[in-house]
């Protein structure tokens, strides 16, 4: 793969030129230098071919972890690799390729794959590591510019990102080159990802904190347990069902109601009250709950995601969600207060809450 000119930003970084220059002419400096590295990851998706595919393979059939290396700009980068492994179902870590040498190389064992990442691929510290790997692990894996560089003549498999015109006007700041290689390493992981299959339910598991880990969670992490629900029968009066289902603690404003098999038949919301006494309907009080429940209830599965059941609350216009197992019996609840109360304080853009409507 080889490097091809590339328009660099006008201006000098080794001189102060653009600190003289118009706010407009520093803008279209930042703007080239955006330009010039997408036109270098334009043309690396063109051309990177099927070693990627087989080192995805590679990863995705290691019985042990997989071991990232590199020192520098290029150490971060595999940071940032073995981390979004990592959170996408594959076992890894990262050696620093300078501690290797002084006794992390116990780290890897025989069913270890590992990962080099040097862009030149002749980094010394990465470099020198290869026949102690070579000894201990699986297999070797480089991410480097060029195949016959030392690095690569010393892997069982190179992914080559060719030569890079550094978009710095000096050519020496790594820039163009450490974007490819994140870009390069982003494919491989996410690739690994998608051939194990991994799914939105796994991805949550591997992050519980924070909003993110909230929108990741089962419903039945946030619901209200069919202990803490108003249930009745739906052959029950209204009247009865009020007065018998108190329960201690934050009210919801839901009844739900189920038929003689226990599964959830309907259900009768505060509001619906409020229309039978708007109404006058005040005989129907002492009448089966059947008659004025809504029968066509919106309900979700146990074991669903939170993010779906908060999408269904706004979606609908509605304040209770019932979750039900898979013989449609009711296991717990979803109240739109206990939703509202998960959104951090500081949340810039929180999702949008649109008015309660009854449930029909």
């Amino acid at each position: 793969m080889s490097a091809q000119p590339i328009p660099k930003p006008a201006g000098d970084c080794a001189n102060d030129s653009l600190a003289a220059a118009t706010p407009i002419e520093q803008l279209r400096f930042a703007r080239n230098v955006i330009r010039v590295e997408g036109q270098h990851l334009t043309r690396l998706a063109a051309e990177i071919d099927q070693r990627i595919v087989a080192a995805a393979n590679q990863l995705l059939a290691c019985k042990g972890s997989v071991i990232i290396s590199g020192i520098g700009k290029a150490g971060i980068i595999g940071q940032k690799l073995s981390a979004t492994l990592s959170s996408t179902g594959t076992r890894s870590h990262f050696l620093h390729s300078a501690e290797a040498v002084h006794g992390d190389l116990g780290k890897v064992q025989a069913d270890d794959v590992v990962v080099l990442l040097s862009h030149s691929g002749k980094t010394e510290e990465v470099v020198r590591l290869l026949p102690a790997l070579s000894a201990q692990s699986q297999s070797l894996i480089a991410i480097t510019a060029s195949a016959s560089s030392p690095l690569g003549q010393g892997v069982d498999l190179v992914i080559e990102i060719g030569s890079t015109q550094e978009v710095c006007t000096l050519g020496l700041a790594p820039s163009t080159s450490t974007t490819a290689m994140l870009a390069v390493c982003d494919a491989l992981a996410l690739l690994t990802s998608e051939l194990r299959g991994f799914t939105s339910s796994d991805f949550a598991r591997y992050h519980p904190g924070g909003s993110l880990g909230q929108k990741l969670s089962s419903v039945d992490d946030v619901m209200r347990p069919v202990g803490q629900c108003r249930i009745a029968s739906d052959s029950t009066s209204v009247r009865d069902v009020l007065v018998m289902n108190s329960k201690s603690g934050r009210r919801s404003g839901a009844v739900m109601l189920t038929d003689q098999e226990g599964r959830l038949s309907g259900i009768f919301t505060d509001s619906d009250l409020a229309r039978l006494l708007e109404r006058r309907r005040e005989r129907a009080l002492d009448g089966p709950i059947v008659e004025v429940m809504s029968s066509q209830v919106t309900r979700v599965r146990s074991g669903s995601l939170l993010a779906d059941a908060i999408q269904i609350l706004a979606q609908r216009r509605i304040s209770e969600l019932p979750v039900t197992d898979a013989n449609q019996r009711p296991v717990g609840l979803i109240d739109i207060t206990d939703i509202v109360s998960l959104l951090p304080n500081d949340e810039p853009n929180p999702p949008q809450i649109l008015p309660m409507r009854p449930q029909v």
